[in-house]
């Protein structure tokens, strides 16, 4: 059954409970009010069962709050960005509460599958790995990764360059960029740090010749450090690629409203407008059609 579907009979449940209500006002206010509850309780706790969610009426998200614009936290210790603010419209479509945790990289995946959340919320690449153990939505977020390296390094910008074996690679741990680090310069020594700023921090101060990174990512460290780092001027980035939403395995029900909103926001411009006023710039990435 698609989320649309389900939509359509959650709105029918509530209209037949408007006109019930309507009925029952002539005869007795509190009766209305009653009957009008107990059909919101049970039109949520049907939505929170065809969704899969460990709380009814929440939909509890694990993200790692650390890569502004995308997701992090804000001044005032809120979680903000591209992720938390098209999360809340996910959770307005849905009537739900937006319930968002914070951890580690390294721990979202195993805390998915020990049901400490109903999904991961981080950018992930839809590896065949994460595959086997988790089930995930569309492509809702574009990115690019680069390599970052030192301000004043002044090396042949190449792949070959840099995959030797007296070169060391910083990335973050557990993270597609640390595979692709490990591909894409099998060479050297790559070196994963469960905190992506301390992964930048080992290129910065000559530890380490240069870090696998997110571009925006890149981008906010050296608007923070100016004159540390820059990208490698390679002749491409070393991936163009998207994030998805991971979900616990086997609930298909949350996958198909993940997508079907997915598919909404990109096609009203919803999504686009979110991730201009949080990542700037004129335009969104081109996204994959639905």
């Amino acid at each position: 059954m698609t989320t649309t579907s389900k939509a359509v009979r959650g709105l029918s449940v509530v209209g037949l409970a408007a006109v019930l209500v309507g009925t029952l006002a002539a005869c007795s206010d509190s009766s209305a009010e009653t009957t009008d509850e107990a059909s919101s309780g049970a039109t949520a706790s049907a939505t929170s069962a065809d969704l899969g969610l460990l709380v009814p009426g929440t939909l509890t998200v694990g993200m790692n709050l650390q890569f502004e614009p995308e997701m992090y936290l804000d001044a005032d210790g809120n979680p903000a960005g591209y992720d938390v603010e098209l999360l809340q419209a996910l959770a307005d479509e849905l009537g739900l509460t937006l319930d968002i945790q914070n951890l580690d990289f390294n721990g979202l995946i195993p805390g998915l599958q020990s049901k400490m959340f109903d999904m991961v919320s981080v950018g992930l690449t839809n590896t065949p790995e994460r595959d086997e153990v988790v089930d995930f939505s569309r492509e809702y977020v574009p990115y690019t990764t680069v390599l970052a390296v030192a301000e004043d390094d002044d090396r042949t910008a190449s792949i070959d360059t840099y995959n030797s074996a007296d070169v060391t690679i910083t990335a973050l741990q557990g993270s597609s960029g640390e595979q692709l680090a490990m591909d894409t310069f099998p060479n050297a020594t790559i070196t994963g740090f469960a905190d992506q700023n301390a992964a930048l921090l080992e290129v910065a101060t000559g530890r380490a010749d240069g870090g696998v990174v997110e571009g925006y990512i890149l981008g906010q460290y050296i608007a923070a450090n100016p004159g540390q780092l820059k990208e490698a001027a390679l002749s491409e980035p070393l991936s163009l690629g998207y994030g998805s939403w991971a979900v616990q395995d086997g609930n298909s029900g949350l996958v198909s409203a993940l997508n079907d909103f997915i598919c909404t926001a990109q096609g009203d411009g919803t999504m686009e407008q979110i991730y201009l006023d949080t990542f700037g710039g004129t335009s969104m990435p081109e996204m994959p059609a639905c």
